[in-house]
């Protein structure tokens, strides 16, 4: 048994640290609070697994790259140590990676026991809210003193003092603690040990492990990797460590798996990574000059990545010329088009891989055409789908940049050093969605991709809610030709509102046509201008609109739920079958690694439930929320289980006065803790049933799952 103090001691002395291979801090304020509250009750909170090594035999977090002798490395129990010790010192620990805010600013009431944060309001003027960290930290002689020195709180000193003693001595709280020690306990043996004792928490992935490995061989190789996503991310690119360690064993072994890089030295492994992050610059900025995907919502393909990662190492480094480059692109374009890399990402990978060895860029084509059943044509049908988590969302895109596709405002291509002031783009819906509600179409045929365009931010607030028909003629008449360079039908009467779909499926033509073109174009070099370089463009926000409300509810539940502490989850996300490739939803919102990185399962918010393969998304192991309102209350459930019922722990003798009877007769009426938890067991039995016998996946109601 430990003691917190000692533990606590312990992380400033530089003795307890965190391996390379443990995920960040993910809690949030309503666990920390839970956690304080168990504490301070007396609870069982858990033990922890520690791992003694050798300061060499793995790589930390927090400790001095230059130390000798025993460390202690926390397996299980990081989420609680680093809120205690945030919570207790006031700062972070030296190995923290995440938010400080989820244990900054923790108060306890001295009268109620409740914990909450600081909000002015109600605790600017009130004494009984004490700050925890400032009692931790200057001990309980102020405290004590300023609860003594107020005629509303004297009468009740003794109670007081009692109560922040108790909350005082959670220091000496003794946790059980399971050492794995032995020089046979590698790092391979110790994260498995990890993902067995976290079951239902973090879970490392095999690019978790993978790079654990070399990080117990160079320390400094994650912060290597973060320096090259920071440095993309900068340039409106966010990738993941995963995917670079992808890349560099592209360079480094040639095979996908990462399971090959324990035969990569660590000069070696330095090498593949540097040259793999200049393979991936150039190539964006490639992409970006090229195509005009500029962006990382238009990034398509990021797992072909690799695969050219992988052909400019063996080309030493740069593609032999602009037509090897042009080939490369319209490979690039068509693999991420159909979905090459959305199933068997390592099966397809090492035979992409290979191709390259033996016949570079002209065998990725034919293999891809092969895969393809001969066909690498786009059709008018290919562009039938909707919101920007579409495929051809990012083609409508480059097919823009590329082709020179002209303002409806001020009849400019749409190049930043022609539009100057005016280069940040908006997505413009052709016919108004508010036209189209009233109309009667629903939401997925009022954002189909062939409904979007892309103009000047000042182009598209002056056009606002104007029907087509409106204004189209007015458009041509001032700046000829400018309808024809965004791909609009020439038939005035497909410009009515009663015309749509057929619009839609005159104007997806006429997109087909144009990709097909380019397209065609690069694979036989024939396309104009292979010299000219594409500059950058800043994509801004729609516009707020009042008939957009399930948008705006969208983005609120992404607000709170961030509040909350989640994380940011990607928008209009593309969800595949990782079997086939298919795509199962297009979703509002989708957090893969849970709503809190590494805790839980995948998450997906879906709004047309009837447009997704919900079946096959709960088989895959995703919880589906199909209302904002049922993901809403499934996180608040999941914040206040965390913290615990905010009742008074206090007995009627303590209670303040005139308090103890109402206090008394709240408890009375509550259910107990037994027909709460028999009550969420009934209702995840139906939940259960409604899912395996009706194939019916609830919207209000998910089963919770553990932090």
């Amino acid at each position: 048994m430990t003691k917190l103090a000692a533990i606590l001691d312990q992380i400033d002395s530089g003795s307890v640290l965190m391996p390379e291979f443990q995920r960040g801090y993910v809690w949030n304020r309503d666990q920390v609070r839970g956690l304080m509250r168990s504490l301070y009750r007396g609870y069982p909170v858990g033990g922890l697994l520690t791992w003694e090594t050798q300061a060499d035999a793995a790589a930390v977090r927090g400790g001095p790259a230059s130390a000798h002798g025993t460390r202690v490395l926390i397996l299980d129990g990081q989420q609680r140590v680093t809120s205690l010790y945030g919570v207790s010192r006031g700062r972070p620990p030296a190995f923290f990676q995440g938010d400080a805010k989820a244990f900054t600013g923790l108060r306890f009431n001295v009268e109620t026991e409740i914990f909450e944060f600081y909000a002015p309001a109600k605790m600017a003027d009130d004494r009984r809210w004490i700050d925890v960290t400032a009692l931790f930290v200057h001990g309980l002689g102020p405290h004590i003193e300023s609860l003594n020195g107020d005629p509303d709180t004297m009468a009740r000193i003794v109670v007081y003092m009692e109560r922040l003693i108790r909350l005082h001595s959670v220091l000496n709280k003794e946790f059980h603690e399971e050492k794995i020690t032995g020089e046979d306990m590698t790092v391979d043996v110790v994260v498995d040990i990890f993902n067995r004792v976290n079951s239902g928490g973090t879970k490392l992935s095999k690019g978790d492990l993978a790079l654990a490995k070399k990080c117990a061989q160079w320390p400094e190789a994650r912060a290597a990797m973060r320096s090259h996503l920071e440095s993309w991310q900068k340039d409106g690119f966010t990738f993941s460590l995963d995917w670079l360690l992808r890349n560099t064993a592209a360079v480094a072994t040639g095979r996908a798996e990462f399971a090959f890089l324990e035969e990569v030295g660590t000069d070696d492994f330095r090498l593949a990574l540097d040259s793999s992050a200049k393979h991936i610059s150039r190539f964006l900025d490639t992409v970006a000059g090229r195509l005009g995907l500029d962006h990382d919502r238009v990034l398509m393909g990021r797992y072909a990545l690799p695969v050219v990662s992988r052909l400019l190492h063996l080309a030493g480094g740069q593609f032999a010329d602009a037509v090897e480059t042009d080939r490369v692109l319209f490979w690039y374009v068509h693999s991420a088009l159909w979905g090459r890399f959305a199933g068997s990402t390592e099966t397809v990978l090492n035979q992409d891989y290979d191709t390259v060895a033996r016949s570079g860029v002209s065998g990725l084509i034919a293999a891809l055409e092969r895969w393809r059943g001969g066909n690498l044509t786009i059709d008018g049908q290919d562009f039938e789908g909707f919101g920007r988590g579409s495929r051809f969302y990012p083609l409508l895109y480059m097919l823009t940049r590329v082709h020179g596709a002209r303002d409806f405002g001020s009849g400019l291509p749409l190049h930043s050093h022609l539009l100057g002031h005016l280069a940040s783009l908006q997505v413009h819906h052709i016919f108004p969605k508010a036209v189209l509600y009233a109309a009667g179409y629903h939401l997925n045929q009022v954002n189909a991709v062939a409904n979007f365009c892309f103009l000047t931010q000042d182009t598209n607030l002056a056009i606002g809610k104007q029907r087509p028909a409106d204004y189209f003629r007015d458009v041509e008449s001032k700046h000829p030709g400018v309808l024809a360079s965004q791909w609009i039908p020439e038939d005035p009467v497909l410009w009515e509102i009663e015309a749509y779909p057929d619009f839609l499926a005159a104007r997806r033509e006429l997109l087909a046509s144009a990709a097909n073109t380019f397209l065609a174009g690069l694979r036989s070099a024939a396309s104009p201008d292979t010299s000219a370089t594409l500059e950058r463009v800043a994509m801004v926000a729609d516009a707020p609109d009042d008939e957009d409300s399930r948008a705006d509810e969208v983005a609120a539940l992404i607000a709170e739920l961030t509040e909350l502490g989640c994380s940011e989850p990607a928008v209009d996300s593309e969800i595949a079958d990782p079997a086939t490739g298919r795509v199962l939803a297009i979703a509002e919102a989708c957090w893969p690694e849970g709503l809190q990185p590494g805790q839980g399962n995948p998450v997906v918010l879906e709004l047309d439930p009837g447009e997704a393969e919900l079946a096959r998304l709960s088989e895959l192991g995703y919880e589906v929320f199909t209302t904002c309102d049922s993901l809403r209350g499934y996180m608040r459930r999941r914040n206040q289980e965390a913290a615990g019922p905010e009742e008074d722990v206090a007995g009627p003798a303590e209670s303040a006065p005139g308090t103890a009877n109402s206090a008394a007769a709240e408890e009375a009426a509550s259910p107990g803790p037994e027909v709460r938890a028999a009550f969420e067991q009934a209702m995840k039995d139906i939940y259960v049933r409604a899912k395996a016998e009706a194939n019916y996946t609830a919207g209000s109601f998910r089963p919770s799952s553990p932090c």
